[in-house]
């Protein structure tokens, strides 16, 4: 038996005309809607490519949601020499779970990788398997991980698109996003004081810019992953192998923010669904849309096949039948 019937509502919404997208070059790079994960404009942006140190964006989601987070970790042989950035961990030296975190965001030490790795792994190789196996239950289809820091393996691969998509799902999570926003840290253990400052640089200089991580190899070349924020709109902009990364993000963002706008699509308040069936949305459902898609929105409300007079349905919205957001809407038959 069918578990829901679909009501199909059509609305429209009119909006200014905005000016067209100035090019950007960059081995590979892409926009998203940072509210709900949509592609939004990008160029090669599914071509399988080194990530460096982006990464670790997926290494410290892993860890947090890994529920062994708390505590001290102690720094093993294999940690303190881990090769690449470093936060210069001591071998046999303890650090608060938390204070490796800001380590591996804001400085990018991939020896805090590996020790957090070990931790709520058990092992590295350990870790690395929660991180693929969260990557596929994401829907990561493009992206293998082979170590937590990113240094260069033929086999460590991810897109421009699937790397947005990975700060997207991190920054849902509050701990994440506190530490990846932090422009800087100090940590203080007895007599040691550290002092560690974002590498990203337009934390620091761009106040649109809300969180984001750094990475270089010879291999990858610099890759940059940035979270933009401006008049309530979201983008989170990735470029791989792009030298040029600092300007391409903002100029990405800033023509970005021209061409979108937030469009309420479906206001709150009560709906008449059916002969008889109302249904009311506690909040509207606010969509980052350009001109030419505004009348290419549909609506569908999905009721429960339940006896119940009052009950919960699901309001989606969809753009040229790509779902983009859901939202509860209350029925009342």
């Amino acid at each position: 038996m069918r578990q829901a019937i679909a009501i199909v509502l059509f609305l429209s919404v009119l909006l200014t005309a905005l000016p067209k997208e100035a090019a950007v070059g960059g081995s590979a790079w892409v926009v998203i809607d940072a509210e709900t994960g949509r592609l939004l404009d990008g160029s090669n942006e599914n071509l399988q490519l080194p990530i460096a140190s982006l990464t670790k964006i997926w290494t410290a989601l892993t860890f947090i949601e890994s529920g062994n987070v708390d505590g001290e970790i102690v720094i093993s042989p294999e940690a303190a020499s881990a090769e690449g950035s470093s936060i210069y961990l001591e071998q046999g030296t303890k650090m608060d779970a938390d204070a490796l975190l800001y380590g591996l965001m804001l400085r990018s030490g991939n020896d805090a990788a590996y020790a957090l790795a070990e931790h709520a792994g058990g092992s590295v190789e350990g870790f690395v398997d929660l991180m693929n196996k969260k990557a596929e239950l994401h829907g990561l289809e493009r992206t293998t991980f082979i170590n937590p820091s990113g240094l260069h393996n033929d086999e460590h691969l991810s897109t421009a698109y699937e790397t947005a998509l990975m700060l997207y799902f991190a920054m849902k999570n509050e701990k994440f996003k506190k530490i990846a926003s932090a422009e800087n840290f100090v940590y203080r253990k007895g007599d040691e004081v550290r002092s560690w400052r974002n590498k990203h640089r337009l934390i620091h200089t761009n106040d649109n810019v809300k969180a984001g991580k750094t990475g270089f190899t010879k291999a990858a070349g610099r890759t940059l992953a940035t979270y933009f924020e401006k008049d309530g709109k979201k983008v989170i902009v990735v470029t791989l192998n792009n030298g040029n990364d600092w300007n391409t993000h903002e100029q990405l963002a800033n023509e970005t923010f021209r061409k979108y706008e937030n469009v309420t699509v479906a206001k709150k308040g009560k709906y008449r669904i059916l002969p008889g069936v109302k249904g009311e949305l506690k909040r509207p459902i606010v969509l980052l849309l350009n001109e030419d898609e505004v009348e290419r929105v549909s609506h569908v409300v999905y009721i429960p096949r339940k006896n119940d007079r009052k009950v919960k349905g699901t309001w989606t919205v969809s753009l040229d039948n790509e779902l983009l957001i859901t939202a509860e809407i209350d029925i009342d038959k």
